[in-house]
Parts: C-alpha cells; structure tokens; sequence
C-alpha cells in the first residue's frame, strides 16, 4: 500500500505531461496549415502561399490589398536596390497629385482611350458635386507634362532625369493579390531630353537597370525585348520589356520602359529653345516596376512548403534556432553566433522564446522563407560546429564554429547564385522552338512555356495567335534567332523571331 501514492503521483505525471504534449501538438498543427500543392492547383498554392506567410490580406474594397509588414519588407528591398540605381544615372525622386483634372487626360487621344476602362473617377468634394471630374492617377504623364511645360525653357535645363514612388489605381475586373491589383505600388520615372537618340538610349538604360533588378537582385531571369505595336503603352513610339516565366509555364511582364517620342510633349505643347534659337519639342520616356515583382517571385521561386527567397530579397537571412537551450552554455553561444553574423552585414534572428517547439519554428521559418536556418544545442557546442540549412535545398549541413560568418556569408552567395541558374534552367527547359503553328495549337494546353516562332509583323496574325491559342506576343526579344524565312501562323515572309506564351 506504501508504493500506491507514488504509482499514482508518477501516473498523474505522466497524464498531465501528455495532456501537454498533446496541447502543443495541436498548436503545431493549428499553424502549420496545409500549403495546397502547386500540382493540385497552382492558383491556389499561390494564394495560400501569400495568405499563410501574411505577406497581405484583403481589405474592404474589392481589389484592393492590404500589404502586411513581411510582404511590404520585400518591396522595401526593390526599392532601396533600384533608387539606388535610379540615383547613380543622375534621377531624382519627386511626387506628384493624386488626382488629374479630366482635361489634362483628355489631351492625349490614344492615352485616354488606353486607359478609359480602367480610371476611377472623383465626382464630389464633400457634399459639393466638382466641376470639373477629376480621375485618380493611373499612370502620371499627363499631370508631369503639365508641370514641364511650366518648367522647361532652354535646352540648357535639359535634361529632366526625374521617378516618384506611389500608389495607382486601375480599376480591374479580375484581381489577384501582387499580380493584378486595382491599386497596387510601384514607381514611374519621366524624362525629358534634347534629341531622340538621347532619349532612346535613355529607354534602354532604364530597361537594363530593370533587368538587373529582377536578375542581381531577385534571381529571376529574363526574356528583354520590344513589346509588338498592339502591345506597347498607350501614347508611345516603343515599349521595351522584360518577360519572366513562372513555374506553372506562364510569362510575367515584370518593367517596361518607353520612348515617347514627343507624343506627350506636343499634345502638352512643351517647348524649350534650342541651340539654334528655335523652339523645338523635347523627346519623352517612362519608365515603371511595380509590386507585380513580388507575385513574380513568389512564382519563380517558392514551392509546396512555401515561401523560397533568394538571400538578397529575404528581410531575414539566417535564423538561429537553440536547441535544449535550458541548458548551460547554449544560450551564450547562440547569441554570440547572432552578434558574428550580424557584425559580419549579415541580417540575422535569434529565436530564443520558449513558447514553442524547434520542430514547429523550423515549419515556420521554412514556410516564411528564411534562406538559412542554423541550430546550435550542448552536443554541438561540445563538437564545436552548428547545423545549417539552406532554404532551397532543406539539407543539414554540419560546419564548424570557427569563421563560421565566413562560412554561412559563402554559403548566401551559392544559394543566391544557385537559385538563378535553377529559375534559368526551368526557364531553358520550357522555352522550344515552333515547328508548325497547327501542331502548337494543339501541343500548347499540354505544353506552356515560352514558344520561339517566327512572324510577319502583321496585326492580323497577332490577333489570331491570341484568338486560337490565348497566347499573346511576349516580346520581340533583342537577341534575334533565324528559325526560318516565314511567318510561322500565315506563312508570308516573316521579319522578326517572337517569344509568345499565355500570360498573368
């Protein structure tokens, strides 16, 4: 009888650490949520993926996003890369009104009516009906080409290198967070110069800023070319593209960049006086990225357990996870990783909260996308090394402690190097070449991807490539392949060689 007591206080033990152990299996269930596999159903993978690591939600008003602190930390890291740019080829950041009197839209013909089914319209301030409508900016050259004409005398002023960040609205039909939103982030340079061949190299410069953008920095690798006469911007001579190719086989028009001519400025009646003393028009560009290249890549990148970010566009790059961190000396050496690697430039995390098991943080962090994940407990410690894992490849890796900010700095480099060559490699593998239009028609719903063929340059064949097949010319791209002398939809003499896929 003297043994019972503790039989039943050992018993009650066991219950109560079990009805614990239960609570916390059911707290790691409840947050590791399933991610619905891109197989199954890309579409809602993607929207999983961005719903379940909070980068945004939805707010009140169809089509409009709400972007969370993790998702706008990514656009924070586009823009901080590509202002810099911006700055170092001589632009300046300004900001212009939100709202555009009627009249000033009005004045480009083929701009309005680019953008009449899209604009949102301001009626009353107050209670008072306005007289005049004012439109909430879709893209801002009319009301920048109302205030160079003000500010624009001689060629010395030239030439006007100026962006502004903010907010547009379109009014979509169909949205999707990121990819189409009807208002959504970006930034809109434009530029005012003497001659056209300054302003043509200045379309193309910008275009090569984009490109290094979506390739330096996001790993993300591009098609760039001309946008076909259909597709370029309402108002330009030529718009300049780069088109990116998600997992699921469809392009992502990522920047583009345009040469205005002096559409705008003469519609706008800007004048400067030239060298010769005559007046003359200055020549025009725009230039624009948007919070569309976060949906690209999220796309390009990530995978059934979530988020995948390429070091340099990941808000954290490495995590520090302790591991039995009650016992002594674990804590020490998990902070003094911490304080090496952060020394060393390296944007770092230590979770040291107790709420929560190792295995439930390494999901999160998984999902969340943290490149790499390092776990330091006592039979490290003893062995002096740390385990280490990277994101893409989720492979422990055992490294010594010694230099270990060398090591794990080296280690961002190869992943960041690794999952470009991999985005390429997905991109080369599901880029082939046209043999015959009728067969693509039929190969296309079994095989996207970006299709190389050949074309007239006609308006017709366009039309009918989008019409039979959803496809649409992607880009006519700079680096021009000879895939043979006719125009692969309607067989006349063909003049350019095309990237077409179907497209977000």
């Amino acid at each position: 009888m003297a043994g019972k007591p503790g039989l039943q206080c050992r018993m009650n033990i066991i219950i109560n650490l079990s009805k614990k152990g239960e609570k916390m299996a059911k707290k790691d269930k409840e947050f590791v949520k399933e991610i619905t596999p891109m197989e199954e159903d890309f579409s809602r993978w993607y929207t999983d993926v961005i719903m379940k690591t909070e980068l945004v939600d939805y707010s009140p008003v169809k089509g409009f996003m709400v972007i969370r602190p993790y998702g706008y930390a990514l656009w924070e890291k586009i823009q901080e890369y590509a202002d810099a740019k911006f700055k170092a080829t001589g632009h300046k950041n300004m900001y212009f009104p939100l709202l555009i009197p009627e009249s000033l839209l009005n004045k480009e013909k083929e701009h309005v009516e680019g953008f009449a089914p899209e604009v949102a319209w301001v009626t009353h301030g107050g209670d008072h009906e306005l007289s005049e409508r004012l439109v909430v900016r879709p893209t801002s050259e009319t009301i920048i080409c109302h205030m160079y004409a003000k500010w624009l005398n001689s060629y010395r002023d030239l030439p006007f290198l100026y962006n502004q960040w903010c907010s547009v609205v379109r009014w979509e039909k169909s949205t999707r967070p990121f990819l189409r939103t009807s208002e959504f982030l970006w930034q809109e340079g434009h530029t005012l110069h003497e001659t056209a061949e300054e302003a043509q190299a200045e379309t193309l410069q910008m275009l090569e800023i984009y490109r290094q953008v979506a390739e330096d920095l996001m790993a993300m690798p591009v098609v760039t070319g001309r946008k076909s006469d259909k597709e370029r911007f309402a108002g330009a001579e030529a718009t300049y593209t780069m088109e990116a190719l998600m997992h699921d086989g469809q392009a992502l028009q990522a920047g583009t960049s345009h040469n205005l001519g002096q559409h705008f400025t003469k519609a706008f009646d800007i004048k400067f006086q030239g060298r010769d003393g005559k007046e003359q028009y200055p020549y025009h560009t725009s230039w624009g990225i948007s919070t569309r290249l976060i949906g690209g890549l999220i796309m390009v990148h990530s995978d059934n357990r979530g988020l995948v970010l390429p070091p340099k566009m990941a808000p954290v790059q490495v995590v520090i996870i302790p591991i039995a961190q009650k016992k002594e000396g674990v804590l020490e050496k998990a902070n003094e990783l911490y304080n090496a690697l952060k020394d060393k430039g390296i944007s770092v995390e230590l979770d040291d909260s107790t709420e929560y098991s190792p295995g439930w943080k390494f999901n999160q962090y998984e999902m969340k996308g943290y490149p790499i994940r390092i776990e330091i407990g006592p039979r490290d410690i003893e062995n002096n090394q740390a385990v280490a894992v990277r994101r893409d490849k989720l492979e422990k890796e055992f490294i010594s402690l010694d230099n270990i900010a060398d090591t794990i700095s080296d280690m961002l480099k190869t992943m960041q190097a690794d999952l470009f060559e991999k985005a390429k490699a997905h991109r080369e593998a599901h880029t082939y070449i046209v043999e015959d239009y009728e067969q693509y028609k039929k190969d296309l719903p079994n095989r996207p991807g970006f299709a190389k063929m050949m074309w007239c340059d006609e308006r017709a064949c366009e039309d009918k490539l989008k019409e039979e097949t959803g496809a649409t010319i992607r880009c006519i791209p700079f680096e021009q392949e000879n895939l043979g002398d006719k125009c692969h939809i309607c067989g006349k003499p063909a003049k350019h060689m095309i990237y077409a896929a179907r497209a977000y």
